[in-house]
Formats: C-alpha cells, sequence, structure tokens
C-alpha cells in the first residue's frame, strides 16, 4: 500500500491544473458514489487529482490510484478500499474504472460493505452506468466533464475570470453581456485558435498538437469503443474507415447504403458503428424533431471542431466548423434538431437558429435568431457567434 501513497503525494504535488473546472462546484461530494464521464483526453484525471489536491493534499485519507496498475490483475477493488478503509481512508479516486473487469459489481459490493468510505471513479463517455449497470442504478450520482469551452479558452489564454451564462441569459441581454467582455479583450483575437485546438486541454503540452489528438481518435475507437462495446479487433478498421468516410463527406445525411458496401458489413452494422463513434463523442447525429436512433440522422457532424483539422485531406468548409462550434457548445445542455431551409438548427423544438460565416447577407426574420461570425456586437435577433462560447 506504501508505493500508492508515494505516487499519490507525487501526483499530487506536481498536478496544476490551469483552468478550474466548474464542474468541481456542480457535483455534490457529499455523495459516496460518484461517476465522472468524459471524452478521452478532457482532463479527467487532471480533474480528480485537482480535487485531492485542493480538499486533502497529501492527507492519506484520500488515495488516488489508477486502474492500468498491474496490481489489479491480481487483486480485488473490494480488498483494495477495505484495506485502504482500515488504515483510516475515506475517499478513494479511481481512474479509468472500466480497465478492471467486473468493476460495478465491486463498486456494489464496497458502497454496502464501507459506509464511512467514498468512492469517486472515472469513466469512458461511452459507459452507460444506469442503463448498462444495473447494480449501480439507485446509488451512483453521474456526472460529464466535457472539454475546454471557449469562455475556459479565453480565461486561460487572458487570464480573466469571466463566467458562464444560461442561453436565456444570452438571448435576453446578449449587448450587455458582450460589451462588458468586450471591454477587457476582443473574444475574436482568440477564437480561430480555439477553433483549432483549443477544446482539449492537451494543447498546453509541449508535444505536437495534431499527432496528440490523432492519438487521443484511435484511442477513442480501440479502447473506448472496441474493449467497452467488446467488438472484435479484426472490425477495427472497419470502425476507423468509417469514421473517416463520414468526415471527409462532410455535414450531410449519410448514405447508409453505399457506407456498408464500402467497409463490407450490413447497413444494420454501419448504423451501430454510427452510433458507438457518437458515443465515444467522435461524432454527432442531428435529426429532425421527434426521430431519433436507430432511424437514420438528416446530418452527421464531428463533435468538436478541433476534430475536424484532425483528418488529412484536411477539407475544412467554414459554414461547417461554425455550426459545429455552435452544436458544441449548446448540446450539453439543449436539445439541437435539423431546421427547415434557411435554419442551420431548430434549438430546444423552438427556437430557430442561424449561423452565419462572414459576409453572409442576412435576410433579418424576425422569428429567427442569427449567430454571425466575425461580429463583435450584436443587436436585437443578431447575436455574435463567440458568445454562444460562455454557455458552459
Amino acid at each position: 500500500m506504501e508505493i500508492f501513497y508515494r505516487t499519490h503525494s507525487y501526483l499530487v504535488e506536481h498536478t496544476n491544473a490551469p483552468v478550474r473546472r466548474d464542474l468541481m462546484d456542480e457535483i455534490d461530494w457529499n455523495d459516496r458514489l460518484i461517476g465522472i464521464k468524459g471524452t478521452r483526453g478532457v482532463g479527467k484525471t487532471t480533474f480528480l487529482l485537482q480535487y485531492a489536491k485542493e480538499k486533502y493534499g497529501t492527507d492519506r485519507s484520500c488515495l488516488f490510484v489508477n486502474m492500468n496498475n498491474f496490481y489489479f490483475s491480481d487483486h480485488s477493488i473490494i480488498d483494495f478500499a477495505n484495506n485502504f478503509q482500515r488504515r483510516g481512508g475515506k475517499v478513494l479516486l479511481i481512474d479509468q474504472v472500466f480497465k478492471y473487469p467486473g468493476w460495478s459489481e465491486e463498486l456494489r459490493v464496497c458502497y454496502e460493505r464501507f459506509p464511512h468510505l467514498k468512492i469517486v471513479f472515472t469513466g469512458s463517455s461511452v459507459m452507460r452506468l444506469k442503463e448498462e449497470n444495473l447494480e449501480l442504478r439507485d446509488i451512483v450520482k453521474s456526472y460529464n466533464l466535457r472539454g475546454f469551452s471557449f469562455r475556459e479558452f479565453l480565461n486561460l489564454q487572458t487570464g480573466m475570470k469571466f463566467r458562464a451564462y444560461t442561453l436565456d441569459e444570452i438571448l435576453e441581454n446578449h449587448e450587455q453581456i458582450a460589451k462588458g467582455i468586450l471591454s477587457k479583450v476582443r473574444p475574436l483575437d482568440y477564437f480561430q485558435d480555439y477553433l483549432h485546438h483549443g477544446f482539449y486541454p492537451f494543447f498546453l503540452e509541449k508535444r505536437n498538437f495534431s499527432e496528440n489528438l490523432l492519438k487521443t481518435m484511435n484511442m477513442m475507437v480501440e479502447v473506448d469503443i472496441l474493449l467497452l462495446k467488446q467488438i472484435e479487433l479484426k472490425y477495427l478498421s472497419k470502425i476507423k474507415k468509417l469514421l473517416y468516410l463520414l468526415v471527409v463527406d462532410g455535414l450531410k445525411a449519410p448514405n447508409v447504403s453505399q457506407l456498408a458496401a464500402e467497409i463490407q458489413t450490413s447497413r444494420a452494422t454501419v448504423m451501430n458503428y454510427i452510433k458507438y463513434l457518437a458515443d465515444a463523442r467522435l461524432i454527432n447525429m442531428i435529426y429532425p424533431v421527434g426521430e431519433t436512433f436507430p432511424k437514420k440522422p438528416s446530418k452527421i457532424m464531428m463533435h468538436n471542431t478541433n476534430l475536424m483539422y484532425s483528418i488529412y485531406p484536411i477539407k475544412v468548409d467554414e459554414q461547417d466548423v461554425l455550426e459545429t462550434f455552435f452544436l458544441n457548445t449548446l448540446y450539453k445542455d439543449h436539445i439541437l434538431n435539423k431546421g427547415d431551409k434557411n435554419i442551420s438548427f431548430l434549438v430546444d423544438e423552438t427556437i430557430p437558429f442561424r449561423i452565419c460565416t462572414e459576409g453572409y447577407k442576412i435576410k433579418n426574420n424576425p422569428e429567427f435568431v442569427y449567430a454571425p461570425h466575425k461580429a463583435e456586437i450584436g443587436r436585437g435577433n443578431m447575436i455574435p457567434l463567440w458568445l454562444f462560447g460562455f454557455l458552459y
């Protein structure tokens, strides 16, 4: 056990989260079993260590462990937790819990057997904690950690502490909000950098961002999809080819029959693979109001704009990038559906939005909300696109 305490102390002492995530204050830390899901690369490990650093420092009542450790190939989570709590342990932080077979059943046993022990664990966005792990349904509290918002990226780059706003606040007071932000910084000076590399925290590392992102994307497919969905390795190349074909085709409805022929599988399998790619937060599926999976989506989009710049040859359409940004920043708390002609999205089934590139000739329809690119400030139903990056 001593080696785990030493590793914990080293990791906590050397953790330096550049941006304090709002999720830290949204979680009810009094709950005894907390699951934190998120896309690979968004900083779940750092988040756990930052929590340990803030609340406990190197106090031995809190311990961080990673299920990648070979120790757990021959020792159970239950025995480890028992040993820890007998030594005065109160909070066990488990990273990458899905790497351990039977993890959900053992967490249930820990929950029932050790009433004074709190367990916080991280997992993949592909995991369906309550739907697929019935033993945890009534005891786990699940949260999602997302990549950096434009607001968080801007705070990091400028040293500011801008707060997040709700969609209602932006719709009602966007001119006043924008003026307050513009009095301190010009957001458009940072917007293109965010679109290219600002979503994933690892852009801060002294490594090639594009290569790091490609590595992360491969891990999403190889681990988050194949391992968790228990798909045989021989199908890996088909899923990767499908992702590539979806990306290079641009934002449109997938031709499922053609894709099935291209990767030599059935239409049903193609639709399942598309769903897995969406669960892994590599793509998003857009449907008309009232429709959902397993129906064919009306549009396939990348999950965030950074991913759009990672596929070679890079064919990035500006309208596609701007719509992807808008979707990514709103989908956390809102439902986005396919809109009618001249509408980019219908938000929450009631608000029609039009995302506009620079120079787009707007024929103002008072029933629409327009989000023009490269506008610093708006008026009425014209709201600058960058401001929607302040939704979280």
